[in-house]
């Protein structure tokens, strides 16, 4: 081979690989892109759960605060109940002491 076809050949072979660097380069930088939208499609994400979450909390807490003001309701309404049936205890024994008392007189019983 004479100078001429080495020069060439050489030229060749330094364009393909030239275009070989290229075209591993160019796949790289895709790669880097692609994990990149990757990373932001995650971050996205990420902050659409936490968003969630603390929305969840919130309503957690106000349901937590409903229910302790329910059972305090509850609980007043079952007090007032045992003072009623108390109250309601003590007129009965007044009823049958009266009872007794008008019986003594002689009065009519029921």
């Amino acid at each position: 081979m004479d100078a001429a076809t080495l020069a060439a050949v050489g030229t060749i072979v330094v364009g393909l690989a030239a275009a070989a660097a290229a075209l591993i380069g160019q796949r790289s930088n895709a790669r880097a892109s692609h994990q990149g939208a990757v990373m932001t499609g995650y971050g996205g994400l990420v902050d659409n759960l936490q968003e969630e979450r603390d929305t969840l909390r919130t309503e957690r807490d106000a349901l937590r605060a409903e229910l302790t003001a329910a059972y305090a309701e509850l609980a007043g309404e079952r007090a007032n109940k045992a003072e009623l049936q108390a109250r309601v205890a003590q007129l009965q024994v007044d009823i049958a002491e009266r009872d007794r008392q008008i019986a003594a007189l002689g009065g009519p019983t029921q």
